[in-house]
């Protein structure tokens, strides 16, 4: 049986961020989760997504049913009893191929058309490589993911207008005040989506103060945005003087929590503070929330201004979609070829056998044949395998890039009782590819032909 393709996971479609940060993985750890969770599960092949919005594990399997069950059953551990069986989704074979391609291209995303998956899709790619669970197939798969992407960003307006998890923070900002110029706004983060929301905050005039535990990237960061970067140990001489607050950390916990926040409030004096946390995990108690005067908004508040920017935009992703389906038919042809391959040589490896025991017998029978003689009766045996084999082999190689050609392959080895053992044992080598393959496959009119290992 060849190896097929399974993805469980969950999403800001399933799953709030309450529950999205239970499953969610620091970058720094991602390569050891994935060494973790691939000898669990019992796979070689392996990926791990994790994002503000999704957590997916993919992975290829001979037993694609069984794996993704053990992969629920790992990642359900960390989730409430109640919540595995309603936010945990599982998807395998075509329909996976095409979730990471939607996925990759950021159609699937809060935020349609946003460029931040790419990246971080790019990310789990590297992390997977160096835990070394990337083959042939999630190779494939994810590197022809990312062509997608480009073909999308490139054919299509999709990415026009306001188009990441940041600038819609900053736009839910604009709609709170009306307009940020002159409004004190506290960044809390400095990394890849903190110098997002900078960027964009910088285009609105507002007078922005950048905090973060390491005071030399938020200097970087602020120098790049025209800001101001504040020590960490001021975080609640900040607090207690911005206006709005977006916190995008790495942080595993709370970092604003009710406690924090108390001395904050009284010294506000009523005024009103509005917060942003676009992290996951949060980075702000949901209990802060509930403080006079504060307002807290996180990920999962930011789908309504997500949505009416969608609209916009649907006519687009209608044509990113047909790319997707365009790019799925291109790996599910490059798939057929790959099961190709072992087919072509287990089959010339059958006629070969039985011309070999045929000529055997023959020669046992003709006594005193000269070395001369047993030479042509080789080369005899050797092209007419040749021969026979030479146009049904063009015509599985032909037909192994229409959409049946799955079903002509498995003809053949129906026809010649061609064992999953025997395919086994021919695989392609997982170093090229099997274009590369399938090159010398093709039984010339005269002499032997190579088998590939």
């Amino acid at each position: 049986m060849m190896r097929d393709f399974m993805v469980v996971g969950l999403s800001h479609r399933t799953a709030p961020v309450e529950i999205r940060e239970r499953l969610a993985v620091a970058p720094e750890r991602l390569q050891q989760e994935l060494r973790e969770i691939a000898a669990t599960i019992g796979v070689d092949e392996a990926l791990l997504i994790s994002t503000c919005n999704r957590v997916e594990l993919y992975a290829t399997s001979d037993d694609p049913i069984e794996t993704a069950r053990t992969a629920r059953q790992t990642l359900a551990q960390r989730l409430p009893d109640s919540a595995a069986e309603a936010v945990l989704y599982q998807e395998r074979g075509i329909d996976v191929i095409r979730h990471a391609f939607r996925v990759a291209s950021s159609l699937d995303s809060l935020v349609v058309g946003e460029p931040q998956i790419l990246g971080q899709v790019k990310e789990a790619f590297d992390a997977a490589k160096g835990a070394g669970t990337v083959g042939t197939l999630l190779g494939r798969c994810f590197t022809q993911a990312f062509a997608t992407a480009k073909r999308v960003r490139n054919e299509t307006g999709i990415a026009e207008g306001t188009v990441s998890v940041s600038s819609i923070a900053c736009e839910l900002a604009k709609k709170i005040f009306g307009n940020l110029e002159g409004r004190r706004t506290l960044l809390l983060g400095a990394g890849e989506m903190g110098e997002s929301a900078a960027r964009t905050l910088r285009q609105t005039g507002t007078n922005l103060h950048v905090i973060n535990r390491s005071e030399d990237r938020a200097r970087a960061l602020a120098e790049s945005c025209g800001g101001r970067a504040v020590p960490y140990e001021r975080l609640v001489v900040e607090l207690a003087e911005a206006d709005v607050v977006v916190a995008s950390t790495a942080s595993p916990k709370f970092i604003l929590t009710p406690e924090l926040m108390k001395g904050v409030v009284r010294t506000r004096r009523h005024r009103p503070l509005f917060i942003i946390d676009i992290a996951v995990p949060r980075d702000v108690d949901p209990r802060v929330g509930n403080m006079d005067n504060v307002f807290v908004y996180d990920v999962d508040d930011l789908q309504q201004v997500a949505e009416e920017n969608l609209a916009v935009r649907a006519r687009e992703a209608a044509h990113a979609e047909r790319i997707i389906e365009e790019e799925v038919e291109a790996f599910l042809a490059w798939r057929r070829s790959l099961e190709l391959a072992p087919t072509i040589v287990a089959l010339r490896k059958r006629f070969g056998q039985v011309a070999d025991e045929e000529l055997r017998r023959a020669l046992l029978r003709l006594e005193g044949i000269s070395d001369s003689d047993r030479a042509v009766l080789e080369a005899m045996s050797r092209s007419l395998v040749n021969k026979l084999l030479h146009q049904p082999m063009m015509q599985l190689k032909a037909g192994a890039g229409d959409p049946d050609g799955a079903l002509l392959i498995d003809a053949v080895r129906r026809l010649f009782a061609i064992a999953e053992d025997a395919l086994e044992s021919e695989m392609p080598s997982t170093q090229s590819s099997p274009e590369a393959n399938l090159t010398h496959l093709t039984p010339a009119t005269t002499g032997t032909t190579g088998e590939s290992k």
